[in-house]
């Protein structure tokens, strides 16, 4: 299994796009530099009014399939 950390910051609005259909997924960089991209409705628990912001950390399994994200 692989880890890895990142940081977001997604106001309601810019999650809009990913409700709404019209964006599916989650660019992101890592702490470690690499940049990496997962569907954005693995964020949805996350959701606030103020939007999504955190620290978090995402797990893959040896196919890369996303296990899932945690708040870290």
């Amino acid at each position: 299994m692989s880890e890895l950390t990142f940081v977001l910051h997604i106001t309601p609005d810019q999650y809009l796009a990913y409700y709404n259909g019209a964006a599916k997924t989650v660019a992101v960089t890592t702490e470690d530099g690499l940049s990496l991209k997962f569907p954005a409705n693995a964020l949805q628990k996350f959701i606030t009014r103020e939007g999504i912001h955190g620290r978090f950390k995402i797990s893959f399994d040896q196919n890369n399939k996303l296990i899932g994200i945690s708040r870290v």
